[in-house]
């Protein structure tokens, strides 16, 4: 019996890592990027309107990629509507800053500064 819940554990753990990066550094550049150096945004002439600059980058690097686009055992949250993105703004903000999000490719200069100066901006739904 332990070691069916110790299996089970393992399972769960690789699971919830399998939809995040790992490894690399993050210059803010657009690296392959994981968990190193924390972008610094620039907000000066970012993008920052919800449905013509935010949402279009998430549903492309975070719902189509299969991790976000329904809640399961191994994404507790969904990323397709502006209240789910809303939500979860804060979590977004720390991945987009620290380059563990997306788990697949990166996302470039202007769009971590879209995305985080959305949300630095009040995240209005605009």
């Amino acid at each position: 019996m332990k070691w069916l819940v110790s299996c089970t554990m393992l399972i769960a753990v690789c699971f919830v890592s399998s939809c995040k990066k790992s490894g690399g550094t993050d210059n803010g550049g657009g690296g392959n990027g994981g968990g190193g150096t924390t972008y610094t945004p620039n907000c000066t002439s970012a993008a920052i309107q919800f449905s013509a600059n935010v949402l279009p980058i998430i549903q492309a690097s975070c719902t189509v990629s299969g991790c976000h686009n329904a809640p399961s055992a191994t994404v507790p949250f969904a990323l397709n509507t502006y209240a789910e993105i809303n939500q979860v703004k804060t979590q977004i903000r720390a991945a987009v800053l620290s380059g563990s999000m997306p788990k697949s490719g990166t996302l470039t200069a202007a769009q971590k500064n879209s995305i985080i100066c959305w949300i630095d901006a009040g995240a209005a739904n605009n």
